[in-house]
């Protein structure tokens, strides 16, 4: 297996479980949807359901972390990150990833399991209200989301070598962005030509790539070449 079939393996691993995890959001709106027909239409609120709202959000926040680095969706300070060239940008990464992400990643690993060990053998329950529910379960997602995080990360770390091998960045797996809502928004409206739908999609791609581990000069390069190609066919 070569080393962008097992970028592409470990991706997958987190794209699925984000996903996955992501349709708690449709349990939490659920539930809380529910919480306010009774607390407000037939004046029977759930006395735990606080709880039951804190550990769904917990669950989806931290089982979608691994989702989230995959897709480089993470905020960086990258006010000077922008200015270097790839090779740069991935000896900085690289440097960080083994620093702080490693050890940290680890500690929460060793920290979760500890608690969650702890929870299960005591049979612990919320005890914010008198009929608190279980939160054994809760507490076993902060080890196995550490974990998922650290197998992205490692994903990461060759993603970095890889770059600092190449001096460009792996591709990474495709997946539904806001330039594909923006795509199809301009493909239904009735106020655009194709020209223009094109040589906006051309602009929008150009930054989306740039955004992902490119300079800005890259950047600026990548959107001349789509402005010279939309002049050209005009031509």
């Amino acid at each position: 297996m070569n080393t962008q079939r097992l970028l592409h393996a470990l991706d997958e691993v987190s794209y699925w479980s984000g996903k996955a995890f992501a349709w708690l959001i449709v349990a939490l709106t659920f539930v809380v949807s529910i919480e306010v027909f009774k607390r407000y239409i037939l004046n029977a609120p759930t006395a735990w359901i606080f709880d039951l709202n804190s550990m769904l959000y917990g669950t989806l926040f931290m089982m979608c972390g691994a989702y989230t680095l995959a897709l480089a969706g993470h905020v960086r300070a990258d006010f000077v990150y922008i200015y270097l060239k790839p090779r740069a940008q991935a000896a900085l990464d690289l440097i960080l990833y083994l620093l702080f992400f490693i050890p940290g990643i680890l500690g929460l690993i060793y920290a979760g399991y500890g608690y969650a060990a702890d929870s299960w053998r005591i049979g612990e329950h919320s005890t914010v209200t008198a009929e608190g529910p279980p939160i054994y379960y809760f507490k076993t997602v902060i080890p196995i989301a550490g974990a998922l995080v650290m197998i992205q990360g490692l994903a990461e770390i060759l993603r970095c070598i890889q770059c600092l091998r190449t001096g460009a960045w792996p591709a990474r797996l495709e997946d539904v962005e806001e330039i594909d809502v923006v795509d199809t928004q301009l493909s239904h409206s009735e106020y655009v030509d194709e020209e223009s739908r094109r040589a906006a999609m051309e602009t929008a791609h150009a930054i989306d790539e740039a955004a992902r581990h490119r300079s800005v000069m890259e950047e600026s390069v990548v959107h001349e070449v789509a402005i010279k190609k939309d002049e050209q066919n005009k031509l």
